[in-house]
């Protein structure tokens, strides 16, 4: 009998066990040597936006104009006029650095206790945060000289410096962290050392070799700054969940009585083939990111690809080949307290799962109605969901030292919003038509040579003003000049990104639900199967997004994680968060319903076959599921609001997709939809078949469907 593609590459591996692991080891250590020789470039201002506001930067970026990072000062005393001594050694000091260019006299406040010192740093912006340290340290010390006043530093400069360092900090936090929940929750699950490890070890290395490669490809498609929080938080998860998976089917077959060669076949021909359909799945989906029409999401799903996809050769090459290098070994390391489970430390399947599965199969309808209904009422907060790129004062929260400094500023020096920059090109910018439009503005910078002009408008309205400023005044100002004249600035980027992601959600929306549909229908041989994937998934994905406006948009709940509410969801998450889940939810749902149409197809009636299904994988979907949320829910824990938004709403996710959608929902849905489930539409039986071995008539000898035959197993 045929073996499906999965159960031929384990084979392969398993008796080319050397070539399989020396191989991996090869090219992890090649793509991490090589990806970080090559370094990782991140994306500039001009690239990482939309609309008019990115057109304004890429005419700055083309005529060598970029805007330098500027850095506030503000010096506060109990009485007016105190200040003047500390300002004016602040001055001094950040001068004598040598770093910054611009210097400007202290602009005192209107109750004149306060004084604001602007100044540039010299270079190029995107390094400033490299070279303000010595910055930071002078106006650090004239603060510990003048005790009796207050020294607040904000600037793009200082921000990026904070922003980079904690980074850096919350990534060890994440990898520190995330790991040794990984190993305790698998310890638990197979009750031995070396077992638990395995997964973490493949998991470890595919991001590894995913980092390298990330980099490489950096140099034509830039990343984002946080591009590779999101891939190890993918990967780490993904990867231990693929490995699970297969380990866990191996171990039950053992379990079973099976020799170690017939389980190992079985496993690459089950599990194996649910990682590989899982695996493209979240691949296709992730790819749906690129008709975003942002970079931002180009690089998240480039990034998520790559670890994907490494992570799924791992777990169908490299692990086949160690569980046959390590025969019973796998069990070294046993912990006495953790194998009261039977043979070979495998919980028998049907505990806690049949005490869920017996009273839902026995009500389906109240069930199924019951289960819709909370997640609607999980997902209901999504209704008034806002969304906005959040500024770095909200990204770290209110308590933080650099919120607390731009809050300052901000109530001692009023001013709305920054203002909105108008850039105008044109081929003559001396032109007298030219020099009249320009002259209808206040503050206007030409630059000849260059001939384009910058002129800052005051936006005290806000998103009123911004919108006069582009439909009227600017229109009204250039029309007929022959020149180019695009807004920007930090509102009008803002207003630009969400109306390209406005515009970009229905192409992607559209895209995944497609692609979702057609791999579940080529896959299962079932468009009901395919329909109701598609559905379940918008209910997860609903719930994460109601829990995620609940806790961080409006608040509720959000001291009890450390976090606080910011009135608004960062713009690019609601996006990501969709497509991430649409991905991942297939994890569970090709494992349990490839499960369910082995025992099917092994002669199981539907009730059977589900309640079979479930139960069989209920240990393997819990463990993964609980390290996905352990995973997810470190990143909830981090420093920046948005890493919190995305770690809290897909953990949530995974949590009820794992329970209420897998061990309630799913089940009672089938169970009601009866035989319908198995319906293949026409010309559909024609494809090629991505099914298990041809199941030998009555089902195999365990009623999975699966014939082992000598010569014939997988």
């Amino acid at each position: 009998m045929r073996r499906n593609l999965a159960a031929r590459i384990g084979v392969w591996s398993a008796h080319h066990r050397k070539t399989a692991i020396l191989g991996w080891l090869l090219f992890v250590v090649l793509a991490t040597g090589i990806g970080g020789a090559s370094g990782m470039v991140e994306m500039t201002d001009a690239e990482n936006g939309a609309g008019d506001s990115v057109r304004a930067e890429r005419i700055l970026s083309d005529a060598g104009l970029d805007k330098p990072a500027g850095e506030l000062v503000m010096v506060s005393a109990s009485a007016a006029g105190e200040w003047k001594a500390a300002a004016r050694d602040v001055s001094a000091a950040v001068r004598k650095t040598g770093e910054v260019r611009n210097l400007a006299e202290p602009v005192p406040s209107e109750n004149g206790k306060d004084a604001l010192i602007t100044f540039e740093m010299k270079g190029d912006a995107a390094t400033a945060a490299d070279r303000v340290q010595p910055v930071l340290d002078a106006v650090a010390a004239v603060g510990k000289e003048h005790g009796g006043v207050e020294i607040h530093q904000f600037g793009e400069a200082s921000a990026g410096k904070w922003l980079g360092d904690l980074l850096a900090e919350d990534f060890k936090k994440a990898e520190f962290t995330a790991v040794p929940l990984a190993l305790g929750i698998l310890l638990v699950a197979f009750g031995a050392v070396v077992a638990a490890l395995l997964p973490v070890g493949l998991a470890l290395t595919a991001c590894m070799a995913a980092f390298g490669l990330l980099s490489l490809a950096s140099h034509q498609l830039h990343l984002f700054q946080t591009t590779y929080s999101v891939m190890f938080l993918m990967g780490f998860a993904v990867g231990v969940d693929y490995c699970l998976f297969y380990l866990r089917r191996e171990r039950d077959e053992r379990a079973a009585g099976r020799d170690a060669e017939t389980a190992l076949r079985i496993a690459a021909a089950t599990s194996g083939r649910a990682v590989l359909v899982s695996g493209v799945t979240v691949m296709v989906a992730m790819g749906g990111m690129f008709l975003s029409g942002l970079l931002l999401f180009k690089g998240f799903a480039l990034a998520t690809i790559i670890v994907v996809f490494i992570a799924m050769l791992g777990s169908v090459t490299v692990l086949p080949a160690l569980l046959s290098w390590l025969g019973d070994r796998i069990d070294a390391g046993r912990v006495p307290l953790l194998n009261r489970r039977g043979k070979r430390g495998v919980r028998p399947a049907g505990g806690i799962a049949g005490t869920v599965l017996g009273p839902v199969l026995a009500r389906p309808k109240v069930f199924a109605v019951s289960a819709v209904l909370v997640l609607l009422a999980l997902a209901a907060p999504a209704v008034g969901m806002k969304t906005e790129a959040l500024g770095l004062e909200k990204q770290f929260g209110s308590d933080s030292a650099l919120a607390v400094a731009h809050q300052r500023i901000t109530d001692s020096f009023p001013g709305g919003p920054a203002p909105a920059l108008v850039v105008v090109s044109a081929h003559d910018i001396g032109t007298p038509e030219l020099r009249e439009a320009l002259g209808s503005f206040d503050k206007v910078t030409v630059h000849a040579a260059q001939n384009v002009a910058e002129i800052e408008v005051p936006l005290p309205g806000g998103k009123a003003d911004l919108a006069e400023l582009r439909e009227e005044r600017v229109p009204a100002a250039f029309d007929g000049t022959g020149a180019e004249a695009y807004v920007t600035g930090e509102l009008a980027n803002s207003v630009d990104f969400n109306d390209q992601l406005k515009r970009g959600m229905v192409p992607v929306f559209a895209f995944i639900t497609v692609v979702t549909f057609l791999l579940m229908l080529f896959c299962f041989r079932s468009y009901v199967i395919a329909v109701t994937s598609i559905l379940l998934n918008l209910l997860s994905v609903g719930a994460a997004y109601g829990v995620m406006v609940a806790v961080f948009q409006h608040g509720w709940g959000a001291s009890l994680i450390g976090s606080e509410g910011v009135g608004a969801i960062e713009s690019w998450m609601p996006l990501f968060v969709l497509v991430v889940l649409f991905g991942l939810s297939m994890d569970y749902h090709v494992f349990v319903v490839s499960r369910i149409r082995e025992a099917r197809l092994g002669g199981a009636d539907n009730r059977t076959a589900i309640d079979t299904g479930i139960r069989h994988t209920a240990g393997a979907v819990t463990g993964a599921a609980a390290i996905m949320v352990a995973v997810f829910a470190v990143f909830g824990t981090l420093s920046m609001q948005d890493m919190q938004q995305m770690g809290v709403g897909l953990a949530v996710a995974v949590l009820l997709d794992a329970t209420v959608v897998r061990m309630v929902l799913l089940p009672s849905v089938m169970l009601l939809l009866g035989e319908r489930n198995w319906r293949t539409p026409r010309g559909l039986s024609r494809l090629p078949s991505l099914e298990h071995d041809d199941p030998a008539p009555g089902g195999g000898p365990d009623g999975t469907g699966v014939t082992v035959g000598a010569g014939t197993r997988g």
